[in-house]
């Protein structure tokens, strides 16, 4: 079993910083558009299901020898009006730009792509554990 580690740290009251333990960065905040310089968590999410399920398709496309001249995902999720204001759901518009890809092998290889091989797409299914503690400064 392999794990990952990621620590958020907050910046200011909207603003937080996420740093693996390679010292990769990622700015977060919660900002409405007009103050907005980073992505919201909610868009982390939709980030990394289109990352993570992209990576895949696109090997597997380049596996079978197509040429791609472009590549891209569009994701839209909708929202629950309650809190939290969780996804009830996420779609996924996978764009090819090809010359010699065929509709339905690139279908074949979206599907294996989100429904077998993203680890972000079976995460969203996964139980999560919490702790808390309380420490005094030094």
């Amino acid at each position: 079993m392999s794990k990952r580690k990621v620590t958020v740290r907050m910046k200011a009251d909207y603003e937080y910083e996420a740093s693996n333990l390679q010292g990769n960065k990622v700015d977060i905040d919660m900002y409405d558009a007009p103050n907005k310089k980073a992505q919201s968590p909610m868009d982390l999410l939709l980030s990394a299901l289109g990352g993570c399920s992209s990576v895949d398709a696109v090997l597997m496309m380049k596996k079978k020898r197509k040429t791609i001249n472009d590549f891209f995902v569009e994701i839209e999720g909708v929202r629950n009006d309650g809190i939290p204001s969780y996804y009830t759901h996420i779609e996924l518009k996978f764009v090819l730009i090809s010359p010699d890809a065929k509709e339905e092998e690139f279908a074949k290889v979206v599907a294996l792509s989100v429904e077998k091989y993203c680890s972000v797409a079976s995460s969203l299914k996964s139980e999560i554990s919490y702790t808390s503690e309380v420490r005094r400064p030094s």
